[in-house]
């Protein structure tokens, strides 16, 4: 389960065999094989944890005004149509960790009141186009770590209330034009570890009140003009890891807000430092680049020190030419022994 997600911590106190004993006799409700123990004291049964790994099943029998479901680690590769019948009340669905390969069209179709969904650590490589259709209150979804190599634009079209998004460690090459443009209330966008190239307006277009977007692990050559116009509200910019040699001069220029940029572990050799003045809480981390330390460097190092940036990582700022200033730490020489442009 995600860290933004709640979950309540079982009372230790409370005897398995009593909990057990009390679920088997819910109103003749009857569990599956794999009883699914509740979260905390049973006088409120409406949180229900699952963690056999031999689970292949999806459970049944939840009562109607269950709220919470976890079902996770466990050996489960499917899962019916009909599994989440009749719980109109369910608001966190938490299906991470498991061996799901597809889900039904319709799964989540009667969930209106769903706010967070987690799928992540699961196998599947595509889902089908309408299937978050109605469920317009999801505020937290998560599909990292999964298989897809394809984002359909469908999938986020009625999601205007969702604030978080972990699409990592998948397989996407590119982000359709406009995919994210009814996010308008998005405030977290994670796309690190896929296979990105190109960063365009279009990717970003919609995303009024992103703060953070992670792009760590990609392999991001080019951030074409104007491209963080569309999310002039972002603090965190995490660019780590990447194929970037060159920058734009005014990449970053309308970012007003930023407060931490980590283009660490690139190829850049030269950075323009034109930034918003109005963002005075600037931390940067620009460690593990193959810097020119020329009078461009000694630029950047100046314009960093008079106006109190943080740089991280300084001993890893090294000069990669010229040849005589090969390994040193940029932040160690003195502004004479740059060498010239």
């Amino acid at each position: 389960m995600g860290s933004w997600a709640r979950r309540p911590t079982m009372d230790h106190g409370i005897s398995t065999v009593f909990i057990t004993s009390i679920l088997w006799s819910l109103h003749g409700q009857h569990f599956s094989a794999h009883t699914c123990l509740p979260f905390a004291a049973p006088a409120n049964l409406t949180e229900f944890s699952c963690s056999d790994p031999t689970l292949n099943k999806f459970p049944s029998g939840f009562p109607e005004g269950t709220k919470i479901i976890s079902v996770e680690n466990t050996n489960l590769s499917d899962i019916s149509t009909e599994a989440l019948q009749g719980l109109c009340e369910l608001q966190e669905l938490h299906l991470s960790s498991n061996r799901l390969k597809a889900l039904p069209s319709s799964l989540f179709h009667n969930l209106s009141r769903l706010q967070a969904l987690d799928l992540t650590g699961n196998l599947l490589e595509d889902l089908s186009p309408g299937i978050f259709q109605n469920t317009i209150a999801l505020k937290h979804l998560a599909l990292q770590g999964n298989q897809l190599a394809t984002l359909r634009p469908s999938w986020f079209q009625n999601l205007q209330s969702l604030i978080f998004l972990d699409l990592s460690h998948n397989q996407l090459k590119d982000v359709p034009p406009y995919c994210f443009s009814k996010l308008e209330h998005l405030t977290s966008l994670d796309l690190s570890y896929n296979f990105l190239q190109v960063l365009s307006p279009e990717i970003l277009k919609g995303l009024i009140n992103l703060e953070k977007l992670d792009l760590e692990g990609n392999q991001i050559q080019t951030i074409k003009d104007k491209t963080f116009y569309v999310v002039q509200a972002l603090q965190f910019l995490f660019l780590k890891n990447n194929s970037l040699d060159h920058l734009s001069d005014n990449t970053f220029f309308p970012l007003d807000r930023l407060e931490l940029l980590d283009l660490s572990g690139n190829q850049l050799t030269s950075l323009n430092p034109l930034f918003s003045r109005q963002a005075t809480k600037l931390s940067l981390d620009l460690s593990e680049n193959p810097w020119a330390c020329d009078c461009r460097s000694c630029v950047l190092l100046d314009w960093a020190r008079n106006n109190s940036v943080t740089l991280y990582s300084q001993k890893d700022m090294k000069c990669a030419s010229p040849k005589h200033l090969q390994g040193q730490v940029m932040t160690s020489l003195s502004n004479a022994m740059f060498g010239s442009c």
